[in-house]
């Protein structure tokens, strides 16, 4: 299952209020697991696992192939820099 990591700094909203923010906005399409430290948020061909980390939020997205993967990507990558409503830089690593 081809996977993919991303580090991401929220400086304005801080790491645990933006997961926060996505997991419960995606709640209302996935049942989606919320806890204080992780979110994990299931979509039909993958999956995208939030975690805090101190001052960090750690994303990785999982797909069953490659194009999906690259499409996660992208409506996470979007979705988190809504949520967060500051420029984030998300660089995902394969």
């Amino acid at each position: 299952m081809p996977t993919a990591q991303a580090t991401i700094t929220a400086e304005v909203l801080g790491p645990a209020k933006l997961m926060n923010r996505l997991a419960k906005h995606w709640a209302h399409k996935f049942e989606v697991e919320l806890g204080e430290e992780q979110a994990v948020i299931p979509f039909p061909a993958g999956r995208c696992v939030l975690r805090v980390d101190g001052a960090l939020l750690r994303a990785t997205v999982e797909a069953d192939d490659a194009e999906v993967l690259a499409k996660l990507e992208t409506v996470v990558a979007d979705h988190l820099v809504r949520m967060a409503k500051e420029p984030l830089e998300i660089d995902w690593q394969h």
